[in-house]
């Protein structure tokens, strides 16, 4: 027989764990918690949001239109309650946080047993419709449609047509809800949020750079958003508090000569910059200029004796559409 390996331990093979749409765990209580007409009200409901889905954006004149349309309702109602719940969690937090009182404690009665987030959220659809429910998550899909989805912003990007498919595309994307498999769409729609928010914060930073470019305003319907910020950093290293935000080759030179000629403090540099920032896109940049101290191959190089054609090139691949690399 041979000797078990006790640096190979025997594991079992990990659990999968059931994750339905919520609205599907939902209704699963209803046998054991629903009263009256509740499920007749339900069904009405979720029909009436599955015709309008149909018509609005899949094809109600065809059974596989119509099967899509199911999907999605699904997938957006069970957003929406996913939403409600974790706003529900935060107020309910919030009360506990501000009403604590540990002195008290021990005259209360019984503490209430809170129900499980299927039987909760079965709760709210019969108080509050799975209209409602639609409406938040629908609301979810187009306010995460709205915000950028990278730093390279286009005109195109707000263009109506452009903007309707796009979010038609993410709609369907996290939304498409099969009713018997595991859906993830309400995890991918935070991690989606949390990405397009921070890209967000990059955008509102490069504007106001551009808004306060020391040339006066640059305005241009493309944005190449951590271009500017680049550009901003490189060319603060220089001193005196300027806000560069786009340059030609011209300027460029200029620069790297007057900081080979005057050897800058470039922390000192950085300093005045960040003080003309405001607070709200202080943490954008001050994540920028500690990537670019220690990174960035045009701050290395214009100390050294690298050709200007040479720097012209590294800054481009920094600042990409915001450096003019030709004359004028």
């Amino acid at each position: 027989m041979p000797l078990e390996n006790p640096a190979m331990p025997n594991t079992l093979p990990a659990l999968v764990v059931e994750q339905l749409p919520l609205l599907v765990r939902a209704m699963r209580k209803l046998p054991q918690m629903g009263e009256g007409d509740d499920a007749e009200v339900l069904a009405e409901e979720l029909a009436g949001i599955t015709a309008m889905v149909a018509e609005k954006f899949t094809n109600d004149r065809t059974a596989e239109g119509i099967q899509r349309a199911l999907l999605l309702t699904v997938g957006v109602v069970s957003l929406g309650l996913e939403q409600e719940a974790a706003q529900a969690a935060s107020q309910d937090a919030a009360y506990d946080d501000l009403f604590a009182d540990d002195e008290d404690e021990e005259d209360d009665d019984e503490p209430e047993v809170a129900l499980a987030p299927d039987a909760a959220a079965l709760v709210w659809l019969i108080e509050h419709g799975a209209e409602q429910a639609f409406q938040t998550g629908f609301r979810l899909v187009r306010d995460l449609a709205a915000l950028p989805e990278d730093s390279l912003v286009s005109e195109y990007d707000n263009d109506p047509v452009y903007s309707a498919r796009r979010m038609k595309d993410l709609l369907v994307d996290l939304c498409s809800a099969e009713p018997t498999d595991n859906w993830t769409g309400w995890d991918r729609y935070r991690q989606e949020l949390r990405q397009r928010k921070g890209v967000q914060a990059i955008v509102r930073a490069a504007n106001w750079l551009r808004r306060h470019h020391s040339g006066g305003p640059v305005v241009d319907p493309d944005l190449n958003a951590e271009g500017v910020i680049a550009m901003a950093i490189i060319f603060a290293i220089e001193g005196g508090g300027q806000i560069v935000a786009r340059a030609g080759q011209k300027e460029f030179e200029r620069f790297v000569k007057a900081v080979r000629k005057n050897k800058p403090d470039f922390e000192a540099g950085w300093a005045q910059l960040l003080e003309k920032i405001p607070a709200q896109h202080q943490e954008v940049m001050r994540d920028r200029i500690a990537t670019y101290r220690d990174s960035c191959t045009v701050i290395q190089k214009i100390g050294t004796r690298a050709a200007m054609k040479t720097l012209l090139a590294e800054m481009e691949n920094y600042a990409g559409s915001e450096l003019d690399a030709e004359y004028p």
